[in-house]
């Protein structure tokens, strides 16, 4: 039986084990490139979008919290393919609570505690709320705070949650009498469910689950201050349970000046990988809104330079934030505190910038929902795209731009065919909303000597205005 005062792993108790992690939908394939690259492993992209699966040793477990492209972390106690489920109710949620005692938890819990001696543990001091703060490093942080164990659990965010779950709850069983908490492991149990052909709801299956794993145990259940996340995810056929090694989704990790629609960061990286950042590349973000883009950039690629900027006076103020608070904890940590960013504020449709001189442009465009409007769009869309391709380079320069308005743009990009080519599109989820990153090529034409150079758009209303990575804008 575990027991929370048994140790970590030795160095003889290297064991293997296959990771879960959720990222960005839509950038599955970015994230498994990730895994192979950094850690020689390869992941297998889960029927349920959002999820790759992938096999390490124990003693690699810290280089897969420093994962760019994942959002939070579970290991895997075991994973079905192919689940019959029964078509009863009653059957089938006897059948998960009998499923309790069977699974070969003893590899997943050692995994949970060698996790628990060296992760972040974000809001852990007694006294201090829990903040989405943090930077690029905070996953690759001091040995002190590595080694830093905390005696109570925070209230976390749901560690296992797709944007794309049409049927996604949490539950947990009603407390019991209160034991010595020193001796008792807290958890809860969060199912999530997607398909139409289940019997039973997320609710009912994290229940009766975790009533079986409760009595399994002995552990007490707590919904909010638990030592151990039991997850369990069932997607139509597929069914996987495992035990979460996050507590805070890690796309948090730059920011801590948040603005209204502030773009996660393991989104900001996929769309970085995409226009394949080079050393000396300039990289320019028009609506830099919090900084997310050239923040994520400058710490993952800092052999380019990032120019930042926005109309909106908050925006610029948060991102010129955002940039003091990683150069801080840079400093704190011993490391040199420099970023390779500039942020001005500025008209995204006349940028104070010399013709063909950027190699990338890469934002986040509004969608004319929290920020500006559709209406709008249709006149700021081509005026954006133009001046952009007066200040990228012809021929070899590229634009990676994310937008749901996906009408306006494709009309936009139509117009403005003399000077982008459109060679990849990648559809991704984006707060409940379908949005699209576009990576368009710079054609080799002159700026100046196309149609489109002449194009003006008749009452332009420049409206980037607190953009803030205005994903759900």
């Amino acid at each position: 039986m575990f027991s929370p005062e048994d140790g970590p792993l030795d160095v003889e108790s290297i064991i293997s084990v296959t990771i879960g992690a959720t990222v960005p939908t839509g950038f599955e394939h970015t994230a498994a490139e990730e895994v192979y690259e950094k850690i020689g492993v390869e992941a297998r992209i889960s029927k349920d979008r959002g999820r790759i699966y992938f096999t390490i040793s124990t003693d690699k477990l810290f280089q897969v919290h420093q994962l760019r492209s994942v959002d939070n972390l579970f290991v895997v106690v075991d994973e079905y393919d192919q689940y019959q489920f029964k078509e009863s109710k009653e059957e089938t949620l006897e059948e998960l609570q009998q499923l309790a005692s069977k699974l070969p938890w003893t590899n997943a819990l050692e995994v949970w505690k060698l996790n628990r001696t060296f992760k972040k543990r974000k809001g852990q001091r007694k006294g201090a709320k829990v903040k989405p703060s943090g930077e690029a490093g905070d996953t690759t942080v001091a040995d002190a705070e590595l080694q830093e164990q905390a005696e109570e659990a925070t209230v976390a965010d749901d560690p296992n949650k797709t944007e794309e779950a049409p049927d996604t709850e949490t539950n947990t069983q009603d407390s019991e009498e209160a034991v010595p908490a020193a001796k008792i492991i807290k958890f809860r149990v969060t199912c999530n469910r997607a398909g139409d052909k289940h019997s039973f709801s997320s609710n009912e299956a994290a229940r009766d689950f975790g009533g079986a794993v409760q009595e399994f145990f002995q552990w007490k259940a707590d919904m909010t201050k638990f030592d151990i996340e039991v997850l369990l995810n069932i997607h139509n056929t597929e069914m996987v349970i495992g035990i979460a090694l996050t507590e805070e989704s890690l796309h948090r990790r730059n920011i801590s000046h948040f603005g209204p629609t502030t773009l996660r960061s393991t989104l900001c990286y996929g769309m970085l990988r995409l226009c394949k950042p080079q050393p000396s590349d300039i990289i320019l973000d028009p609506m830099c809104g919090t900084g997310a883009i050239p923040l994520e950039g400058a710490l993952e690629f800092p052999a380019s330079f990032y120019i930042s900027g926005d109309n909106n006076d908050m925006a610029v103020n948060r991102t010129v934030n955002n940039v003091c608070h990683i150069q801080k904890r840079k400093a704190d940590k011993g490391s040199a505190p420099g970023l390779p960013i500039d942020t001005v504020r500025w008209d995204l449709c006349s940028l104070p910038m010399r013709t063909s001189s950027v190699d990338i442009i890469i934002t986040d465009m509004p969608f004319g929902k929290r920020i500006g409007s559709r209406k709008k769009n249709w006149d700021l869309y081509p005026s954006c795209l133009r001046e952009m391709a007066r200040v990228c380079r012809p021929a070899s320069g590229k634009a990676v731009l994310l937008t749901q308005d996906k009408k306006c743009f494709s009309k936009a990009l139509f117009r403005m065919g003399g000077l982008w080519r459109k060679q990849h599109t990648v559809w991704v989820n984006v707060g409940g909303l379908h949005a699209g990153v576009f990576l368009l090529r710079r054609t080799g034409a002159v700026f100046g000597q196309t149609p489109e150079d002449v194009y003006e758009s008749q009452g332009t209303t420049h409206t980037q205005g607190d953009q803030d990575d205005g994903q759900h804008s």
